[in-house]
């Protein structure tokens, strides 16, 4: 009488063996695009919600500075807060400035909370996402108003 085999012989193991290697081979590359994508999405996202707060915050204050009712403006032509949902917002030239109590409380995003990193070189705010392979091109930038200008805000996604 013949033993019954129990379990897989070699050869069985190395096929199984050999198609996980192919399936993770082709699996990768697409799992690599699938972050990249998040990344450049993740830009976009906080471009719409920036320029959103931005013509928000504008907004309010236009509607400050119309007061009839005697009471003073909180936002002038060149600087003041406006407030939005219970935070003063700094402004400049009747827009966010370009800080952390400007551009970012209007918008809403943290540092911590966002997956995104701040850096300024001068009136010129970046929010650059944390995880991209180059973060100078995985960003949105947030150019701060000027008495002539509205602000200019620009997403890059070349590095994401």
């Amino acid at each position: 009488m013949k033993r019954q085999q129990s379990g897989f012989t070699l050869i069985e193991l190395v096929i199984v063996i050999t198609i996980l290697a192919i399936l993770a081979a082709v699996a990768l590359p697409r799992f690599v695009a699938l972050q990249t994508q998040a990344r450049a999405a993740k830009v976009q996202a906080i471009y719409g919600s920036v320029k959103a707060a931005s013509a928000l915050a504008h907004a309010a204050c236009l509607v400050d500075r119309a007061r009839t009712d005697g009471t003073t403006p909180t936002c002038t032509t060149t600087a003041g807060t406006v407030n939005m949902d219970g935070l003063n917002v700094d402004m400049a030239n009747q827009y966010p400035a370009s800080t952390a109590t400007g551009i970012l409380a209007a918008a809403d995003l943290a540092t911590a909370n966002d997956g995104i990193a701040t850096g300024t070189a001068g009136t010129v705010l970046n929010i650059d996402i944390n995880g991209a392979t180059t973060a100078a091109e995985c960003r949105v930038s947030y150019k701060a108003a000027t008495s002539t200008e509205a602000p200019v805000i620009t997403p890059v996604t070349t590095g994401c």
